[in-house]
């Protein structure tokens, strides 16, 4: 069985679906944009609203508490193309207070003519925040786009210290 929860944030709810503590997804627009996009194996169980998941929800706030590296420690699971999963590897190492471009990304995920698949692997993430899309920027510094819109993403960074 799958827990469903949210956590009210300065930008909004943040909602999550884990499996134990390991996160499946998260993001800024609720289950519903969520769900359909876990793995066929993972929609098909059972999800149960809970107050909090061990854990994941605990670093969750840490974070927009003020502890800019909690995100760090929560595990993470996402269905994806191998291409993708090296992407997300590494955009999990991006430092908390920095920031690196799409070309940066591409080159660390071991192809850097790959900048567009890079931006889609972006775009795709399952797992907003803790897999932090919103550290990955142009090349000449402007922010580009962020599902969640760019104002999350503005706000994301300043919280973290990168703008």
């Amino acid at each position: 069985m799958l827990s469903k929860t949210s956590h009210k944030t300065p930008v909004g709810h943040l909602y999550l679906i884990a499996d134990q503590q390991i996160l499946l997804a998260a993001g800024f627009n609720g289950f519903d944009d969520l769900i359909p996009r876990l793995s066929s194996d993972d929609s098909s169980r059972e999800i149960k609203s809970v107050n909090e998941i061990p854990m994941v929800s605990e670093l969750v706030s840490d974070y927009f508490n003020g502890d800019i590296s909690a995100l760090n420690s929560i595990k993470v699971r996402q269905p994806g193309a191998t291409f993708y999963q090296s992407v997300w590897k590494e955009m999990r190492k991006v430092p908390v207070g920095k920031t690196w471009s799409y070309s940066d990304l591409a080159k660390r995920a071991g192809s850097a003519s790959a900048v567009r698949a890079v931006g889609t692997a972006c775009s795709s993430n399952l797992i907003a925040a803790i897999v932090p899309c919103h550290r990955i920027v142009k090349s000449g510094g402007a922010l580009g786009d962020y599902a969640y819109g760019v104002e999350v993403k503005e706000w994301l960074l300043k919280h973290e210290g990168a703008l």
